[in-house]
């Protein structure tokens, strides 16, 4: 059974940082694709970020392209999203979630509907 817990979110004003992390047990971390998604109140879940086979390829929402940057740790089993210059509109509750077979399609790999396994969130909050 997979399991997912992330930590890290918090406040932060606009143009600071602020890193997530996502602890996983029950998976192989280089074996598939890992991301980071968020939904702020009234919205969609969205894709932010997904890296796949340990770090082959990643890719990033144009939203936070050039600002956020996904990152693993197999050896420590962790997941990471570094956030710089954030922005009021990043102000969201962040996922982190395991995909299957269909993040082998890099086209799918920020699409909800290709991840199955889902942590329980951690609230980012940036102010003006």
């Amino acid at each position: 059974q997979v399991q997912l817990v992330e930590s890290g979110g918090g406040s932060a004003q606009a143009g600071g940082s602020l890193r997530l992390s996502c602890a996983a047990s029950g998976y192989t971390y280089n074996s598939g694709c890992m991301a980071w998604f968020r939904q702020a109140p009234g919205k969609n879940r969205e894709g932010v970020a997904a890296i796949y086979r340990g770090g082959t390829s990643t890719t990033y929402s144009t939203s936070v392209k050039g600002r956020f940057t996904i990152s693993q740790d197999n050896a420590m089993n962790t997941l990471y999203l570094q956030m710089n210059n954030l922005k009021p509109e990043d102000t969201a509750m962040y996922y982190c979630a395991v995909g299957g077979w269909k993040t082998t399609i890099q086209a799918l790999r920020l699409d909800t509907r290709s991840y199955n396994y889902w942590g329980q969130g951690t609230q980012v909050t940036v102010s003006s």
